[in-house]
């Protein structure tokens, strides 16, 4: 289905995040898939050690939790390449400029459209980022099975499949997205699977306008999710970084019924949120210059 030709068939809608939050999959994605193929591609062997912690703080313990690929893909670089200890050993970090630039211009930062952009540029950055890319994919492929939803995951998508249309809304391939959700049998609850190819989060969520006020949820476990929820209405319930179990069972448990029976915004929504921010730091707990 195109989201373009997407219209309501039930009273509420609820879009939902993938890894990290229905799959415990951002540990092991990050640290075995992307961040050995950015130490690899990128010539980091060097500060082997700071390169892990940059990455793994941008996309895992930071308030840039769950954002898309390429632009963690800079951050991280520029983290380390402002810490001391890096300068010290005068090790080169890629500006990765061209990088930078397609960001900052591209709405669907996916590998289709960073392939067209290097063949229509030839940009060196945007070359390598690519390979970078492709050589993580291949890694998850190899390395990510057999990883169930959190507990309580399914039961509450089974409590909501007959009140809401779900969607889910990744910034994930949409190939992985597929074989994830059907590995498990959960791609039945849901009404189109949206990877990165179909653009950002906010825009996927577009669709959320339709229904009436504080008839749409999202379910997310970063703050980019919460923000491409608040651009389109929606509420939010957020499954909270180190405490995903516990949040799944809240939801189930009461944040379902609240959102059901409008009860959800206001305190509710502001106790949720109050929890969720206080998790994640803007800042590394390393110097920088």
């Amino acid at each position: 289905m195109s989201l373009a030709d997407y219209r309501p068939d039930r009273k509420f809608f609820v879009g939902i995040d993938s890894d990290g939050c229905v799959f415990d999959t951002m540990e092991v994605k990050h640290k075995e898939c992307f961040i050995p193929e950015f130490i690899r591609h990128y010539d980091l062997q060097g500060v082997s050690k700071y390169a892990r912690e940059a990455a793994e703080f941008v996309n895992l313990y930071s308030k840039s939790r769950g954002v898309n690929r390429f632009p963690a893909l800079v951050e991280q670089l520029d983290w380390l390449r402002r810490r001391p200890e890096v300068k010290a050993r005068g090790i080169k970090v890629a500006q990765t400029e061209g990088l930078r630039r397609w960001v900052r211009e591209e709405s669907k930062l996916g590998n289709p459209a960073l392939q067209r952009a290097v063949e229509s540029s030839g940009d060196v950055d945007l070359r390598l980022a690519l390979r970078w890319s492709l050589a993580v994919n291949e890694s998850i492929a190899a390395m990510v099975r057999a990883v169930p939803p959190f507990p309580f995951v399914r039961e509450c998508f089974e409590r909501l499949a007959d009140e809401a249309d779900m969607l889910c809304v990744s910034a994930t391939p949409s190939q992985a997205l597929c074989a994830e959700w059907e590995e498990h049998d959960i791609a039945r609850f849901v009404r189109v699977i949206c990877g990165q190819e179909l653009g950002t989060k906010k825009e996927m969520l577009t669709v959320a306008r339709q229904y009436p006020k504080n008839q749409a949820l999202m379910i997310g476990d970063a703050p980019g999710d919460f923000k491409a929820a608040e651009a389109n209405g929606c509420l939010f319930f957020p499954i909270n970084p180190g405490h995903e179990e516990q949040s799944w069972r809240r939801l189930f448990e009461e944040g379902i019924e609240r959102f059901l029976n409008d009860d959800f915004a206001g305190d509710y929504q502001q106790q949720l949120l109050h929890e969720f921010n206080a998790l994640l730091p803007e800042h590394p707990p390393w110097p920088v210059d």
